[in-house]
């Protein structure tokens, strides 16, 4: 069984050309993402030996940074410096250097939290700074293979599947994730620890910089009942029920979980015609392997429950596109499709020229023609934007279903 095939060489990083050519040509680049993501080694991996590095980990330098933000850049001719949450009152200085010494390629900075919604920045460096997220490893990265997944779909094609990943294979690779750390354990139970200490380490630290929490102790929780609903619509009020929050400080905590990239909210598609549409939000947590570790989820306890199947299938779908569209050539936005009569559609991709690609996820291996009823809507609704729908399952073949509609394997999402 494959539960995230994990090699000892170093895994070179699709975004990894994307990140070189914006360097080329931009003063700033901000690499945001998951802590023990990859970020550092990437960063280091870009610069060469005259680049100044400097992590704001190291409570020296954090300090010296904190005290006098001007005099810790000043002089600096390019620099790394990590996790720049932690003092975020360098953007200004950094600000002042690249408008003074507009050369591309001066600053790289890294982040566990997404800068840009932090309150204490002073100012972002709006025109002068490219922001890209780096997650946790893709399946295609793994195997070492480039998708065309994206691609493809936009053009209205589904690649071949260049693995035959079904079954228990599939479902322990979902359950394994992509943080690097953890798929080098081999024992699940391992691995399930790795990621309750991450999640442990993020919420008692990261957490408490970026934000003001009265209650610190009521986060943990709060995951744990989001874990239940990743793949659900979000019902904050309903959520704050089960953990004694009202529904305003539940959305607060909520976007303070999407800083620290644990969690995404997908908005609903629609357009300005659309009345019978449901507007609610859905939710993901953005790792399986971590959706797992909070919620326990075994191989075991997939293989006697199959209704468990289905979230972490699409939750996992879901942190396999976010990081395709990562490195993608143009802006893809996320959202979910469901009307009032309950169709839905689990995915809808839409490019930066309003082209559509619904994605359907069952955790199965039969598929019929009752599984395309949302996506059937979707495309009415979207008209000659809609370029593609699938449905994903658990099977081996790429088949049509006529008018833009196919079911292809999981494996031809990494294909």
């Amino acid at each position: 069984m494959d539960e995230g095939r994990f090699p000892t060489m170093i895994i070179p990083r699709l975004i990894e050309r994307r990140i070189r050519n914006t360097l080329a040509d931009t003063r700033v680049v901000m690499i945001g993402g998951p802590r023990q993501s990859g970020k550092t080694t990437l960063a280091k991996m870009l610069i060469d030996s005259g680049t100044a590095y400097f992590t704001l980990d190291d409570e020296n330098v954090l300090a010296a940074a904190r005290y006098d933000p001007i005099g810790f850049i000043r002089g600096l001719d390019r620099a790394v410096i990590d996790e720049i949450q932690r003092a975020p009152q360098l953007l200004h200085a950094i600000k002042k250097s690249v408008d003074e010494d507009t050369r591309p390629g001066r600053f790289i900075l890294t982040g566990s939290a997404n800068i840009l919604t932090i309150s204490t920045a002073s100012e972002s460096l709006a025109g002068r700074m490219e922001v890209m997220e780096l997650h946790p490893f893709s399946r295609s990265e793994i195997i070492g293979n480039n998708p065309a997944f994206l691609g493809s779909a936009f053009q209205g094609e589904v690649p071949n599947p260049v693995e035959n990943l079904i079954g228990d294979d599939l479902l322990g690779v979902a359950l394994g994730g992509g943080y690097p750390e953890a798929l080098k354990k081999k024992d699940p139970n391992r691995r399930r620890q790795w990621y309750r200490s991450y999640v442990e380490a993020i919420l008692k630290r990261d957490v408490r910089e970026i934000a003001t929490v009265h209650k610190l102790t009521e986060i943990p929780d709060l995951l744990k009942v989001l874990a239940h609903y990743s793949a659900q619509l979000l019902n904050t009020a309903e959520i704050g029920g089960k953990v004694g929050l009202d529904h305003k400080t539940v959305q607060r905590y909520i976007g303070i979980l999407e800083q620290v990239f644990l969690i995404r909210r997908l908005r609903a598609w629609h357009r300005n015609e659309l009345k019978r549409l449901v507007k609610a939000p859905k939710l993901h947590l953005l790792d399986s392997g971590l959706m797992a570790a909070v919620r326990s989820l075994t191989l075991e306890r997939l293989q006697k429950d199959r209704t468990l199947a289905g979230p972490l299938l699409e939750s996992f779908v879901h942190s396999e596109l976010v990081k395709q569209a990562s490195w993608f050539e143009g802006d893809i936005s996320f959202h979910h499709y469901r009307d009032k009569d309950k169709d839905e559609v689990d995915m809808v991709l839409e490019n930066d020229v309003g082209e559509i690609i619904g994605i359907e996820v069952k955790a199965a291996a039969t598929v019929s023609k009752g599984d395309f009823r949302g996506l059937e809507k979707l495309r009415n609704a979207a008209g000659e934007g809609f370029k593609l729908g699938i449905v994903l399952h658990d099977g081996e073949n790429v088949i049509s279903f006529g008018n833009r509609l196919f079911s292809a394997p999981f494996a031809s999402l990494w294909s």
